[in-house]
């Protein structure tokens, strides 16, 4: 699986994935399962490098003492939006507003579609930002099946 990266603005972000051929209703389900979750996570502040607690602590996690103020003090890092996960031929697009998370969101977007193209569903290319120039984009916020709901 290729990964790539285009014009990044994570306020206005486009991720897309190349299947090798289109994907049939089941892989568009997964896909959309993965792109539902992540988003849900982020939403949820998940994403935020300021508050790494265990990992920065290392392999031995026995009786860590995990700092609540240290998390309390942290900058709120949520996604915003997302639109809905949309289909041609063989690609498949969604677009976020990554809102104040971290770099490290996009880190664990694509080591799910890594394991996902490795166990489940071959996927030949993963493109994070940009516009593809035979499927152009609306400029503007799609509504989020989740917005409100938190």
């Amino acid at each position: 699986m290729n990964i790539q990266f285009r014009e990044v603005d994570t306020f206005n972000l486009w991720i897309w994935v190349e299947f090798p051929q289109p994907p049939t209703q089941e892989q568009k389900e997964y896909l959309q399962e993965i792109f539902s979750s992540w988003f849900l996570l982020g939403k949820l502040g998940g994403f935020n490098a300021e508050n790494l607690q265990v990992h920065d602590q290392g392999y031995d996690l026995n009786f860590f003492p995990y700092d609540a103020q240290v998390s309390d003090e942290a900058f709120l890092a949520v996604m915003h939006n997302m639109g809905e996960v949309e289909y041609q031929d063989g690609w498949a697009r969604c677009w976020f507003d990554l809102g104040t998370s971290d770099g490290i969101a996009l880190d664990i977007l694509l080591n799910v579609l890594r394991q996902f193209n490795r166990e489940y569903v071959p996927l030949k290319t993963v493109i994070v930002g940009g516009v593809n120039p035979d499927w152009p984009v609306d400029h503007f916020e799609p509504e989020s099946p989740l917005q409100g709901q938190f």
